[in-house]
């Protein structure tokens, strides 16, 4: 059995991140006790499946200046004191490698916060691939990664958690050239 029949009506291509269609969101606790959600509401990326999926690549760029965590005061502090949006106007993330795992998928990669640069691993699930008059393929991830890890300041007294839950929900377009 192939991969490709596992993946419901795979389609090899490049494909372009939907934003109006996608989420990119995260989960920390803030002071040990609240779980605080928030988004990236800014962001662009394009995925490309190969003929065989384990061959295929995705490329995210984040706007840091985008983060909505639905509390305009909160946002400010995040974009001023823990991402410095002034300095570091984006987080990225560029696949390595694809490997297979039980029904889903792992893509590693490289993510860049605050201009430090760490291995992670996205939990992914292909949703499917659809033609309901433009194809459009559509995958879930998931990642936890530390902010220490990447420099990222947690504030007085621990404010917010080391650890970070990230979601991606993607919606992506068929690219024709």
């Amino acid at each position: 059995m192939t991969l490709q029949a596992e993946i419901p009506g795979y389609v090899a291509g490049s494909w372009v991140i939907d934003t109006g269609q996608s989420t990119v969101s995260f989960q920390a606790r803030l002071l040990g006790a609240v779980n605080t959600r928030g988004t990236f509401d800014d962001f662009e990326g394009t995925i490309v499946t190969a003929e065989n999926p384990l061959d295929s690549s995705v490329d995210v760029i984040i706007k840091t200046g985008s983060v909505n965590t639905k509390n305009k005061k909160r946002d400010k502090d995040l974009q001023a004191a823990y991402l410095n949006v002034g300095k570091y106007p984006a987080i990225t993330f560029a696949s390595t490698k694809v490997r297979p795992e039980d029904d889903h998928f792992l893509i590693d990669g490289d993510l860049t916060i605050l201009a430090t640069t760490k291995r992670v691993t996205l939990n992914m699930r292909p949703m499917g691939f659809y033609a309901d008059g433009k194809p459009l393929a559509r995958f879930t991830a998931r990642t936890e990664i530390s902010c220490g890890e990447f420099g990222v300041p947690r504030g007085p007294a621990s404010t917010i958690s080391d650890k970070v839950r990230v979601t991606l929900d993607i919606q992506a377009s068929r690219k024709f050239r």
